[in-house]
């Protein structure tokens, strides 16, 4: 009898066991159910209400800066109805307000003509910017209705890389044609009098990207956007917004015109992407 108790106490434990875990498989399971039903529900009522429900969005952006234009690509991860949090990658070029394109209405070496690019007289460096940010996007008013407009607050920070590339022009010399960048011993053609003596162009985009400076620095931008797309799976929006940047050495981007660190600037974008 002993023995068959033992016996019996063995098997009762197991088992016991198996229905806990069983048992509690099955109450996690209604609960996650449950939490699903709810927060699907929660979604329909924001959406009647013009709260855009949605738990990822990614937003492409124009931007238009008044010193400047760039790209930026923006990933969401909604936290709540109201509150999203953004990670955005923004490329920018910025612009001296010095700076004035002009073009050579022609050059003549050797009997042959040249018509080179527009070209920035006096510059020195292109600087662009590559920023790497996380931040807040909170929504300050929903949409009242499908033709309303969606109301959200922005505020971002993080890494900006600075990238200095040397500025190439296009000179007419003896031999023909050659790339020249500003130097001390450029000096000279570079700030020519009259400069269509001896320029015939810009170089564009084939010169300097191996030549290349880093200068690491910081930014933070705030922002208004406005969203007017009919449906809330979609985005379709106007941000308009200040942003500065700060860099750990002097940018120089004109020929005899002292660098700065300091960069503040403010901007309008147009936004387009998709939330799910």
């Amino acid at each position: 009898m002993l023995i068959s108790k033992k016996i019996l106490f063995f098997i009762t434990i197991p088992v016991t066991i198996l229905s806990s875990n069983v048992f509690a498989q099955q109450k996690t399971k209604e609960q996650a159910r449950m939490e699903k039903h709810n927060r699907i529900n929660q979604m329909l009522r924001n959406e009647e209400e013009g709260v855009p429900a949605f738990e990822k969005q990614s937003i492409t952006s124009i931007k238009n800066h008044h010193d400047g234009w760039g790209i930026a690509f923006e990933k969401g991860f909604s936290s709540s109805a109201y509150k999203t949090t953004i990670i955005q990658l923004e490329l920018t070029e910025k612009q001296h307000r010095k700076e004035q394109k002009q073009s050579n209405p022609g050059s003549i070496n050797g009997g042959f003509a040249y018509f080179g690019r527009p070209f920035v007289f006096g510059k020195q460096n292109i600087f662009y910017q590559a920023k790497l940010g996380i931040g807040t996007q909170i929504m300050i008013g929903g949409k009242s209705n499908k033709n309303g407009v969606a109301v959200y607050g922005i505020l971002v920070g993080g890494f900006s890389a600075g990238l200095l590339r040397p500025y190439y022009i296009q000179f007419s010399v003896d031999t023909g044609v050659a790339y020249l960048k500003y130097q001390s011993e450029t000096k000279d053609a570079f700030l020519n009098l009259d400069p269509t003596k001896d320029i015939i162009g810009g170089a564009g985009l084939r010169k300097g990207w191996n030549e290349i400076k880093f200068n690491p620095g910081v930014y933070a931008k705030a922002s208004l956007r406005f969203d007017w797309a009919r449906f809330n799976q979609v985005v379709s929006a106007i941000e308009v917004g200040f942003m500065a940047d700060m860099y750990s050495k002097k940018v120089v981007q004109m020929i005899d015109v002292s660098g700065r660190s300091f960069f503040p600037s403010g901007f309008i974008a147009l936004n387009f992407g998709r939330r799910k």
